[in-house]
């Protein structure tokens, strides 16, 4: 990997064969390597074991080493993980860390061609898609793995003819982890039944990882002409994504990155009575008359809050500019003009409510805001997110950003201007 030349490199080593064993090739192509070794308390003497003796590799090689000690059963605990969850969440956290304040560019781990058959094996057992089933990719953002070409067999066989020293993790001959059942009782039958079944699997994930990426170009391309973006969500119409065939495979591919898992869920959405809509952790997916809105779920930003009566108001959910002007100037759904005498201060922003109503400007007669949204053509979460500007006894004054109130607005008899402005 030619990129890795010039760079600092932050490598995990366990004191296992795979990782020590990548050290050492590091060394020998002179790259500006670091070691960085979890302990994570598991196995009483032997871990400690295992930290003394990469911090000993770290000395004969002449670099630096970063060890670190973890309470993995309690974090699991407290956070409700299994064990192994547990230690690859510490792992990456503290590895993260070591990025942003020591100035490594990558982390290098020692994944081989068998932890790439595990790892296939585990998601074929789970129904996982086709990227499931890709493998480990050899670069992950700022995490390479430089063996995974290799088997272990084949970097065993290299750290023997160089008589490279390593620990061995007694756990990996457990089979409690359904990982280590996979290594000790499925990969050895599969080999059996085909001298080359590691090479042959090879040769299939890499057309599984083409075939991946031809859909991926696919998917993209069809989400820049589908996926119209309006004010931080996303519009789909309902009608071009019926026209995709096989429907299943299309509905997975452009939403699966949304988290949604309820598919028959996300189908059904097509044809649900509007305001309908399916969540998942992160986002939420609503139909919204011939379109589906997906938009990210955030942490709702609601309450009232007071807005007095000069200059730019801080710690609004919104900015707001309101300025004491003598002249009318043209009026637009960011810029409204009222007549200053006839509000009352301070002025409270909130969000709508149910039965809320106010006098739009240029009109005759009151109109309740549920169907003012709905002339508007607002869909729910437009509503959420629509604030109230109103006087402090309750009337509303402005609408923001849609439609200001014409009971307050500048009259000839009017003797003071004040120019409120929606800011971006």
């Amino acid at each position: 990997m030619p990129f890795l030349k010039g760079k600092k490199l932050l490598l995990a080593c366990s004191g296992g064969v795979d990782s020590v064993t990548l050290a050492h090739l590091c060394v020998a192509a002179d790259l500006d390597i670091g070691l960085a070794h979890c302990n994570f308390t598991l196995r009483s003497d032997e871990s400690d074991g295992d930290e003394v003796f990469v911090r000993q590799l770290a000395t004969t090689l002449g670099i630096e080493v970063f060890v670190k000690q973890f309470e993995t059963e309690q974090y699991a605990q407290t956070h409700r993980l299994s064990v192994q969850m547990a230690a690859r969440e510490l792992r990456y956290q503290w590895f993260s860390e070591l990025l942003e304040t020591k100035g490594f560019d990558y982390i290098l781990t020692a994944h081989h061609a068998n932890d790439s058959l595990e790892t296939f094996l585990i998601n074929l057992s789970r129904g996982t898609g086709i990227e499931g089933l890709s493998g480990i990719p050899e670069v992950n953002e700022q995490v390479v793995r430089p063996l995974l070409p290799f088997s272990q067999q084949e970097i065993l066989a290299y750290a023997k003819s160089e008589k490279i020293a390593w620990r061995e993790d007694s756990s990996n001959a457990s089979t409690k982890y359904l990982r280590n059942k996979i290594r000790h009782q499925i990969v050895p039958v599969l080999k059996e039944l085909h001298p080359t079944f590691l090479q042959n699997f090879l040769n299939t994930q890499n057309h599984l990882q083409q075939t991946n990426s031809l859909a991926s170009n696919h998917l993209n391309e069809l989400k820049s002409k589908l996926f119209e973006q309006r004010d931080g969500d996303i519009k789909i119409s309902i009608t071009a994504l019926e026209k995709l065939q096989p429907l299943d495979a299309y509905l997975y591919g452009l939403f699966k990155d949304y988290g949604f898992t309820e598919w028959n869920d996300v189908k059904d959405l097509l044809s649900a009575m509007s305001g309908k809509q399916v969540v998942s952790k992160t986002h939420r997916l609503l139909k919204d008359r011939d379109f589906l809105i997906l938009s990210e779920i955030k942490n709702t930003v609601n309450g009232t809050y007071l807005v007095h009566v000069d200059g730019t108001p801080s710690e609004l959910p919104i900015k707001l500019k309101l300025e004491n002007v003598e002249t009318l100037e043209k009026q637009g759904r960011n810029v409204v003009f009222l007549d200053k005498e006839k509000l009352n201060f301070p002025l409270v922003l909130r969000n709508w409510e149910k039965g809320d109503y106010f006098y739009p400007f240029g009109m005759q007669g009151k109109k309740k805001l549920s169907k003012f949204f709905k002339d508007e053509k607002l869909d729910v979460i437009s509503k959420e997110k629509q604030w109230l500007l109103c006087s402090s006894d309750n009337e509303i004054v402005w609408v923001v950003g849609k439609r200001a109130d014409e009971r307050f607005k500048v009259e000839d008899s009017t003797r003071q201007i004040i120019k409120i402005t929606q800011l971006t």
